[in-house]
């Protein structure tokens, strides 16, 4: 299992599928509400691209939502997973369908 500091120091329970972007893009929707890709990469995190596969899959996992077509926001379980409430390590894929 891996572990990442939280803006409060704090350690959250990542997954192993999980990346360093990954926190950063929730917690750029959390803090700012439903984006895109492109607003995300505008706001300081990955470039458009990694953003868009990365929001992909933490949708897949349930920690974001498709609100429409390439717009994401963050799900109960991705603002338990951001308060360290949450193992993503336990998430298993939904299906999207």
């Amino acid at each position: 299992m891996s572990v990442s500091l939280g803006l409060s120091g704090n350690m959250r329970k990542t997954a192993d599928w999980m990346t360093q972007a990954d926190d950063r893009i929730l917690e750029l929707i959390r803090d700012e509400g439903n984006l895109t890709p492109s607003a995300i990469e505008h706001l300081g995190g990955p470039v458009r691209q990694y953003a868009s596969e990365r929001a992909t899959l933490l949708a897949q996992y349930g920690l974001l939502e498709v609100v429409y077509r390439g717009l994401y926001r963050l799900t109960d379980n991705g603002h338990a997973y951001l308060d360290e409430d949450l193992d993503a390590n336990k998430l298993e894929p939904v299906n999207s369908e």
